[in-house]
């Protein structure tokens, strides 16, 4: 359960901190808070810095003495919802689950019920304030209707180390996808920060300035005509970081609906390529990626963890079906 006291925070401004924002340097360091409600919290007047109030935007130099309070998480007032949830692993401090494509993550504007923390709390129970309100337990995200692996916090130490884990990259997130077209390598590295779109404000996009470095591994698992499918590995986690970056470089996930995966082929598609894809579209009704595999160290007992999550059956129907496709052709 988490604790009802305030968290307090006193250090001293190290050299490498000199000049930095006193909101960055707070988010580095108040493991499991956001940078926002850091934010919001100094102006509240929570923090000091050499005894004195303090603003977010204020650039610190080294040796000085910050101090700040945090307080308990308000209570909970969300109600637990028996949703069906696979919870392939579970413990005193984190739990390992399967997320169903087309469930929330959290509750946000527009979904204010039926969400993933809605059946967390129903199977898992003691999350009311861990790591947040409105999103107990909660150390990483999916998009609605990206399936598979989630890891969820069940006590406030666990939350804060995996937070720290995350930051620092020690959580292996790999997934699978089926993308339109064949990459021009069997595998490698896209590179290239992320923000939002310029124009589109709810869609993310590749950005020359303003956005947050992001870098995505690709690997080729097997290719077909006209689609490729591919395993990645996460270096980073940008909002929709794979769907932006497969996009990006011309090779939308397959049915997404945002990011070109569901456009028509090319203009110079023959019959059967037109037929395959729309197949393959009544197949997927929803972007064609899934989390398929989680690598990291509990972050209490140090014990190495990995855990994967079998192919839901649409990305595996639009999968069979190519691969019947290409037998088809291979015995013609």
């Amino acid at each position: 359960m988490a604790d009802s006291a305030p968290r307090r925070l006193r250090f001293v401004v190290a050299p490498g901190e000199d000049g930095e924002r006193l909101d960055r340097v707070l988010a580095a360091r108040a493991a499991g808070e956001s940078r926002s409600r850091l934010a919001r919290l100094v102006k509240d007047g929570r923090a000091r810095v050499d005894g004195r109030p303090a603003k977010p935007g204020q650039l610190l130099r080294a040796g000085q003495a910050v101090a700040l309070e945090i307080p308990a998480p308000a209570p909970l007032d969300l109600e637990p919802e028996d949703i069906p949830l696979a919870i392939l692993y579970e413990d005193a401090d984190l739990a390992v689950v399967d997320k169903p494509a087309g469930l929330v993550v959290h509750p946000a504007a527009g979904t204010p019920r039926h969400t993933l923390v809605h059946a967390l709390l129903h199977h898992l129970g003691g999350l009311a304030g861990i790591g947040g309100r409105l999103r107990p337990g909660i150390v990483h995200r999916l998009d609605k209707d990206t399936s598979g692996l989630l890891v969820v916090a069940k006590s406030d130490r666990a939350h804060r180390r995996l937070v720290q884990m995350m930051a620092a990259r020690e959580v292996r997130r790999e997934y699978l996808a089926l993308v339109r077209g064949r990459l021009p390598a069997s595998e490698g590295i896209i590179a290239a920060a992320v923000g939002r779109h310029p124009v589109h404000r709810k869609k993310m996009a590749v950005v020359a300035a303003g956005g947050r470095p992001a870098e995505t591994r690709y690997v080729r698992m097997d290719t077909f005509a006209g689609f490729d499918y591919i395993r990645l590995e996460l270096r980073t986690g940008r909002t929709h970081q794979i769907r932006v970056h497969m996009a990006h470089i011309g090779h939308p996930v397959l049915g997404d609906p945002v990011y070109g995966g569901r456009g028509r082929p090319s203009r110079g598609a023959g019959r059967r390529e037109m037929e395959v894809h729309r197949r393959l579209l009544a197949l997927m009704r929803r972007q064609a990626l899934h989390a398929w595999r989680l690598r990291f160290a509990h972050p209490l007992s140090g014990a190495a963890m990995e855990f994967t999550a079998p192919l839901p059956p649409d990305m595996q129907a639009a999968l069979d079906c190519l691969r019947q496709l290409r037998a088809e052709e291979l015995s013609e």
